[in-house]
Formats: structure tokens, C-alpha cells, sequence
């Protein structure tokens, strides 16, 4: 086959998960209502921070943009899977694979450092509460949102640039259901030792730095947390951290999995499941945890809804 990059660009062909067509089916209905809870979960979490003042905290201002960062992740992989599982259709062009991948990394690098955000916002609220008003205003908390998405693009932007300049020739199928850096390299004629380490690298950067940053500040938190002497009061410390540990630890644990080892242990079963969990799970699974798991949440569900019942008795 002749080589390839973006100069002569023939359609890529997304393998997908499965030849058979039973466990297509089977696959495509699971991932569609996965797919619409992970949609209403994470625009209703939306509408009930946005509309409940009481809401209206910097630990909520992060949590909406988490939503929005799984909403927007999911909805770049999981249409194009559903499509691809449905129809017969199992391409994708040249710009619109680097496309969809450039969007990934930028959304889940993002969704790393705003992570970094909420852990340092339960770090002041935990262990400086008289200082939090003060520490985390709105400027900071436009600064640390800014800086997420700042970092997320400078990461999605070098490791596509590094890819997108290769030449493709062994095959224009990726043995993959999304476009991933992985099964990409894996199908490049050129030398990928440079793009590999620039991959590694920034990935590891970014998956490791963020998870230091967050692990140091629960570190503090456990501290100040079991320096508290009534059990009640320890208990509402952990719970206030409880769901974002819970999300964290689910997220974290796929990425490492994935994206922190040579590309030459590949292994498309393993990896496809793990991406399966991280790119159309987690994001159904984050809007549940921190809603399910938080009291105030589930307060300002109630109070919205009794807010409307009134409205419509007025009527």
C-alpha cells in the first residue's frame, strides 16, 4: 500500500469492537442508553447547579464543568461507535480521525487538571476553612479552570502535530472502535520512536502529575481529617470528599492502564475494554457518583421540584 498523511488522505476504517452481528446488536442498544443517561445525567447535573443558589460554590462551578467534559468526551466517541455498530459504514477520513482524537486528548487532559481543581478546593475547604472564602474566589477558580483547559490544549496540540505529520502504509484499518494514538502508531511506516516518547511524556505528565497533585492533597485532608475529635465531624469531612475519591480513583486507573506503557504491549482486547470503560462508562458513572453519594445535591432536587409542584398550584 502507498504511504499516507495528510497531504493524500484515503479514509481510515474503524474495526470496531466485534465481527458479530448478534453481539453488534447486543452492544449498540447497551451503548445507546448508556449513552442517554450519560446525556440527561450530565446536563440535568448541569441545570441543577445552575438553577439551585444554593449551589452556586466553587466546588459546584467544577463539578458543572465536569459534566460538561464527560458530556462532550462521550458524546466525541460514542455516536461514531453506535454508527459504526449499526450500519455498514465503518469509515472515518483522515481529518476527521486526527480530529476526533485531537478532541479526546484536549477534553481528557482537561478533565485531569480540573480533577487537580476540586481535589485543591476540598484541600482549602478541609484544611484552611477559615481561609476559603478568601483562597478560593471567583478569580482563582477561573484561573484553575482557564489553566486546565490551557494545559489540556497544549497536550492535544503537540501529540497530534507529532502524529499527523507520519506516513501511514502497512493498512488503512485501525483495530480500534475510536481513533487513539496506540492503533495509529501501529499502523505508521515511518519511525515512531520521536512521537512515542513525545506520547509518553506528555501523557505521563499529565496523567501522573495531576494524580500526584491530587494524591498530596488527600494526603493533607486524611491528616486534618483524623485530627478531628468527634466521629460525626470526621464523618462529614470524608463525605464531602467521598464522591470526587470515587471519581478519581475510576478515572485514574483506566488512563494508567491505557496510556502508561510501550506501545508494543498493546493488546487490543484488553485495551478496548478499558477504553470502552473510560471513553462511554465513566462518563455516565461520574454525574451518578456525585449525585447519588452527595446530600446537598440530592437537596436541591428536591427543592427544585417542590419549587415547581408550587409554581404549577399558583397556576
Amino acid at each position: 500500500m502507498n504511504s499516507w498523511n495528510h497531504t493524500n488522505e484515503p479514509d481510515f476504517i474503524l474495526m470496531g469492537l466485534t465481527d458479530s452481528k448478534e453481539i453488534q446488536l447486543v452492544l449498540s442498544v447497551l451503548f445507546l442508553l448508556i449513552y442517554l443517561v450519560t446525556v440527561l445525567g450530565n446536563i440535568g447535573m448541569m441545570l441543577v447547579i445552575r438553577l439551585d443558589a444554593q449551589l452556586h460554590t466553587p466546588m459546584y462551578f467544577f463539578l458543572t464543568h465536569l459534566s460538561f467534559l464527560d458530556l462532550s468526551y462521550s458524546t466525541a466517541i460514542t455516536p461514531k461507535t453506535l454508527e459504526n455498530l449499526l450500519t455498514s459504514n465503518k469509515s472515518i477520513s483522515f481529518i476527521g480521525c486526527f480530529t476526533q482524537l485531537y478532541i479526546f486528548i484536549l477534553l481528557a487532559a482537561t478533565e485531569c487538571f480540573l480533577l487537580c481543581s476540586m481535589a485543591y478546593d476540598r484541600y482549602i475547604a478541609i484544611c484552611k476553612p477559615l481561609h476559603y472564602p478568601v483562597i478560593m474566589s471567583s478569580r482563582c477558580c477561573l484561573a484553575l479552570l482557564t489553566g486546565s483547559y490551557v494545559i489540556g490544549a497544549v497536550d492535544s496540540s503537540v501529540t497530534v502535530l507529532s502524529m499527523i505529520t507520519l506516513h501511514f502504509c502497512k493498512s488503512n484499518v485501525i483495530r480500534h472502535f475510536y481513533c487513539d494514538t496506540s492503533p495509529l502508531l501501529s499502523l505508521s511506516c515511518s519511525s515512531t520512536n520521536k512521537v512515542e516518547v513525545i506520547i509518553f511524556i506528555f501523557a505521563g505528565s499529565t496523567i501522573l502529575g495531576s494524580l500526584i497533585t491530587i494524591s498530596v492533597s488527600y494526603v493533607s485532608i486524611l491528616s486534618t481529617i483524623l485530627k478531628i475529635n468527634s466521629t460525626s465531624g470526621k464523618q462529614k469531612a470524608f463525605s464531602t470528599c467521598a464522591s470526587h475519591l470515587l471519581g478519581v480513583t475510576v478515572f485514574y486507573s483506566t488512563l494508567i492502564f491505557t496510556y502508561l506503557k510501550p506501545s508494543k504491549s498493546y493488546s487490543l482486547g484488553k485495551d478496548q475494554v478499558a477504553s470502552v470503560f473510560y471513553t462511554i462508562v465513566i462518563p455516565m458513572l461520574n454525574p451518578l457518583i456525585y449525585s447519588l453519594r452527595n446530600k446537598e445535591v440530592k437537596g436541591a432536587v428536591v427543592r427544585l421540584v417542590k419549587k415547581r409542584q408550587g409554581s404549577r398550584k399558583l397556576r
